[in-house]
């Protein structure tokens, strides 16, 4: 990386990391580096946490029973991405890839990374495959979330946003979208490299991430041709899926990427 675009990028991960320790230090929770063993963040969970008297991960385990999701222990409640520390100003940024919130994998105290699970193989093994993009998942690609606050499954979200009384704990999460969210657009025309926003549902109006998808259409509203593309999940092959049903044989794949998630753009986004 140029010296302008390595320094960004140290700002970005800076400012996120001590976000996100904030988050957790808000919750109730202590902020601890992955490679420290049997030190999970739920461990060292305080008392008088704001929000929830049960505290946040209580309510993030029951909000996976609830959904029948396999019983599981929430580790870090709020996730940092700690695969950003390993990349180096020899490493070129080609892509910032956004999925929706870090789920089980990802908020294990050994990992705290974002798409370490199946989703995360099914992105790396495309670029594996598709070589001419030249880009290696783990080493030329910035992965984020929409918001750093971890469930199981992202419509588990809902479930935690209905046990908030009065209205507090929404406001928080809400927060935690548009900070991330003018965080990345600061980071991309820092870099100048595109933004892949994989999973769009959720950024429809009365969606999960209507927040975020509204200050991402402030903060682009007035940018001529912006490089953001929107496209179904990697989760459940969707991204796959919905590239082949709308593949135009008669022009190549990065073309097909570029027309569709720039369909799928004005469609959920409108710009």
């Amino acid at each position: 990386m140029e010296k302008d675009k390595w320094n960004a990028f140290c700002k970005f991960k800076s400012e996120y990391k001590t976000e996100c320790i904030n988050y957790l230090d808000i919750l109730g929770y202590k902020y601890k580096e992955p490679f420290l063993e049997n030190c999970a963040a739920q461990s060292f969970k305080k008392e008088n946490a704001l929000f929830f008297k049960e505290g946040l991960a209580k309510l993030q385990e029951e909000a996976a029973r609830a959904a029948k999701t396999p019983p599981y222990p929430v580790e870090t409640p709020i996730v940092y991405n700690h695969a950003w520390d390993l990349i180096g100003q020899d490493d070129e940024i080609k892509l910032i890839v956004i999925g929706d919130n870090p789920g089980k994998n990802e908020q294990l105290h050994k990992n705290q990374r974002y798409l370490v699970g199946l989703a995360g193989k099914i992105a790396d093994n495309f670029f594996k495959k598709n070589l001419s993009f030249g880009i290696d998942f783990r080493k030329n690609v910035i992965i984020l979330n929409k918001t750093p606050i971890h469930t199981a499954k992202t419509k588990q979200l809902d479930f935690l946003l209905k046990k908030d009384v009065d209205g507090s704990f929404k406001k928080f999460y809400e927060e935690s979208q548009i900070f991330t969210a003018q965080k990345t657009a600061e980071l991309q025309k820092k870099l100048g490299c595109p933004i892949w926003l994989v999973g769009y549902s959720e950024l429809k109006p009365r969606g999960l991430f209507q927040s975020y998808a509204d200050e991402i259409k402030n903060l682009y509203k007035n940018t001529k041709n912006p490089q953001i593309y929107l496209y179904q999940h990697f989760s459940m092959n969707r991204f796959l899926i919905d590239l082949k049903d709308n593949y135009d044989q008669s022009i190549g794949l990065e073309e097909n990427l570029s027309l569709l998630g720039i369909r799928h753009r004005k469609e959920i986004l409108d710009f």
